[in-house]
Order: C-alpha cells, then sequence, then structure tokens
C-alpha cells in the first residue's frame, strides 16, 4: 500500500525508476556539473507529480503537471549533449530519449485527464 498519492502514479513510478538511473549511470562523469544539470532536470518529472498531488486546489492541483512537462523537454534536450561531447554513447542516448518521450506522453495524458471537461 502506497504512503503517498503519487506513488501509485505510473508515470511517477517510472519517472522516478529513470531519475535513479540517470544518477547511476553518471555516477563516474568527471563533468560533475552537466551530471548535475541532467540529476536535476530528470529528478524535476517525479518531483513535480509529487508536488502535485500535495496540492489542495484544484487549480494547483493541474499547475505541476505543466512543469513536469517542462522538465520533460528539458531532459530530452541533455542526451542530444551527452552523445556530441562523448559523454555518453549515442545508442545510450538514444534510449534515454526514448524513454524520456514515453514519459513525456504519459505526463501529457495526466494533464490532459486534469482539465475541466
Amino acid at each position: 500500500m502506497p504512503n503517498d498519492p503519487f506513488e501509485v502514479l505510473k508515470v511517477w513510478r517510472r519517472s522516478r525508476k529513470e531519475a535513479v538511473r540517470r544518477h547511476l549511470r553518471l555516477r563516474g562523469c568527471r563533468d560533475s556539473g552537466f551530471h548535475q544539470q541532467i540529476a536535476d532536470s530528470v529528478g524535476s518529472l517525479s518531483t513535480n507529480i509529487a508536488e502535485d498531488t500535495g496540492c489542495h486546489t484544484e487549480p494547483g492541483f493541474r499547475r505541476f503537471p505543466g512543469y513536469a512537462e517542462g522538465s520533460a523537454g528539458e531532459t530530452q534536450s541533455r542526451p542530444h549533449i551527452a552523445a556530441r561531447i562523448g559523454y555518453t554513447p549515442p545508442a545510450a542516448c538514444a534510449l534515454l530519449r526514448d524513454e524520456l518521450r514515453r514519459i513525456s506522453r504519459m505526463i501529457k495524458g495526466l494533464t490532459d485527464s486534469l482539465q475541466p471537461t
């Protein structure tokens, strides 16, 4: 049984899993600034979704998935840079971008489901 409401959301669980994966993959990166940028942007996905469920007003509740969508866009651009500067093999970056696109679609679905009918 989840302790917090956001833990039941598949999109939160998937984005959290990706955040952990990014941290572990980049742990040995010598460029700590770049590592931190990626860690922050991918971590923002699950964080914003969790904040969403903590809002007690409907407009506030709908606001945070939009923030998560913005974080998803930011996060999707980073693998391109990582591949170009040789931090990550292009194939690994392609897999990351694919996963981030899936998460982004899930966030969009959450956002759409929260819109008034």
